[in-house]
């Protein structure tokens, strides 16, 4: 064998023991360490990476201990749980020796203040306006002349556009829109347009047709201000007196388009009926709003995490006043949970669930689990996840980890949930910072 030979097959030699420890359930679980880790102050986190190797490990006590050591180093078996408890708020390093001597790696560690909500889980009603004119179909005029037009397509208006000025005026009322045609189409000149599509502003000259039959004058548009439905409460924040629901974003039903909201508010509901879901059928609460004149919060976003805003005071009928603590997304675990949420009347209820699967997110996004109904009581009640459900709050090991969010049509018993981590953000509770750390809101 000559030397070319012989070098050849050290190489495979080589590359297939380098295989063999990257493929090995040690060395994953070594690679696991993160280079960052989240806590909340006063949080104890336990760590299982199931290395037999030991290793030296300097932190601040001061902010973080390790197995309860106030000492500034400390000598553990990385095959053992490793425990973190946090002390107070505020960003250090944790560093990691092997054996003692060989860096290996330095783990950012940021801590934040200690955060507690109040699970929702109760059904709200909720009535949100547009900051515009939503453009929501197109239909025919019969003009003077005998030809029928859409003069809102003909100047450029598509499904799902938003009217947010007439003629440089603020509008956001249907009613609006007739009287300013009239106006334009008696001085037979043409609507200047202001329109918001895809998050740009556009402008659009668009002339009025006189109805031969219905003696008015149109823009060939369907157009709607305002929208109303019910889904649930996920959370509400004491001290900083904002609610978070739905886990989804709020669409027009007919265009499928976000609402941009400019005002809204949230009522109590009550669940009257429900029609289950069945395999390709997803079924739906049916509730009408108790008390109108009783407002309970505002809503002030309406975000791919659902809607947000000013909540008044605690809502009724809750499962419980207790505040509980919540969880990061990397915390959420496959396994046992519960759900909160109302079938009959006003009543919160618990209900039995498993996580079955749990993304890696490291920034917002909305299928973060996929979650499976397993209480018999429930699925007799609903046959799985219904519309109206949606923004229940899961509860894991004691902790508000996240929202029910979507149903799987061919398989209503399973569907989607969010981390209540990007639920936080949006209501203003957490802000993400520049870093990637996550700080409480000020």
């Amino acid at each position: 064998m000559n030397s070319n030979q012989r070098k050849r097959w050290f190489g495979l030699v080589l590359v297939f023991f380098i295989c063999m420890i990257g493929s090995s359930t040690p060395f994953q679980h070594f690679a696991a360490i993160p280079n960052e880790l989240r806590l909340f102050s006063g949080q104890l986190k336990r760590l299982q990476y199931g290395v037999p190797v030991h290793a030296e490990v300097t932190v601040d006590p001061q902010m973080l201990q390790i197995n309860g050591s106030t000492s500034h180093s400390l000598s553990v078996n990385l095959n053992e749980p490793l425990s973190l408890q946090s002390n107070q708020s505020g960003q250090t390093k944790m560093k990691v020796k092997l054996f003692g001597k060989i860096p290996f790696k330095t783990v950012k560690v940021n801590v934040v203040p200690d955060l507690r909500v109040i699970p929702g889980g109760q059904t709200i009603g909720v009535k949100v306006k547009s900051s515009g004119i939503l453009v929501v179909g197109h239909h025919q005029v019969a003009g003077s002349n005998g030809m029928k037009q859409s003069p809102g397509e003909a100047a450029g208006l598509r499904l799902g556009d938003l009217i947010v000025k007439i003629d440089g005026t603020s509008i956001n009322q249907v009613h609006r829109v007739a009287e300013l045609s009239e106006k334009a189409g008696m001085d037979k000149r043409p609507l200047e347009v202001t329109y918001k599509r895809d998050g740009q502003l556009n402008k659009t000259l668009l002339n009025p047709v006189f109805d031969a039959e219905d003696k008015a004058w149109r823009l060939g548009l369907y157009i709607r201000d305002s929208a109303a439905g019910v889904g649930t409460l996920t959370f509400y924040a004491p001290d900083q007196g904002v609610y978070g629901a739905l886990g989804h974003v709020i669409t027009d039903m007919d265009t499928q388009t976000p609402i941009d909201v400019g005002e809204g508010q949230i009522l109590q509901s009550s669940v009257t009926s429900i029609n289950k879901s069945q395999n390709g059928e997803p079924g739906e609460k049916r509730a009408h709003f108790v008390k109108e004149s009783k407002i309970l919060g505002n809503v002030e976003r309406n975000t791919p995490f659902g809607i947000f805003g000013k909540m008044n005071e605690v809502p009724t009928h809750s499962y419980s006043e207790k505040s509980v603590p919540v969880a990061f997304a990397e915390d959420v675990k496959e396994g046992s949970a519960q759900i909160l949420t109302v079938v009959n009347g006003q009543k919160v209820e618990r209900f039995d669930i498993e996580i079955v699967h749990v993304s890696k997110q490291s920034g917002p996004a909305t299928k973060g689990m996929v979650i499976k109904i397993t209480d018999k009581r429930l699925l007799s009640k609903t046959g799985g996840i219904v519309q109206g459900m949606s923004g229940s709050p899961i509860i894991q090991d004691g902790k508000l980890v996240g929202a029910v969010t979507h149903v799987f049509v061919n398989d209503p018993s399973s569907g989607y949930g969010c981390f209540i981590e990007w639920m936080l953000q949006d209501a203003g509770v957490l802000l993400k910072s520049a870093n990637g750390f996550t700080g409480e809101a000020a």
